[in-house]
């Protein structure tokens, strides 16, 4: 599951910002708006890492927290 979606996202978030890219005649300044599809195809790839540095960074304090 966690491997299928590890390539799923980003792989949509690409189509989404290539779909932009194509359609919208704004696409740079477009992307700042929460309701276009570009800011989310922005979005994506930046949450994922940001989220998984996070729970690593926790799993670490609650392991250093036990054997201290």
């Amino acid at each position: 599951s966690l491997p299928t979606l590890t390539v799923l996202v980003p792989l949509l978030s690409l189509a989404g910002l290539f779909y932009s890219a194509s359609v919208d005649e704004t696409f740079p300044q477009g992307c700042t708006s929460t309701s276009s599809l570009c800011f989310y195809s922005l979005l994506l790839p930046v949450t994922v890492p940001v989220y998984v540095f996070f729970h690593l960074w926790t799993w670490m304090g609650i392991k250093l927290f036990r054997h201290n």
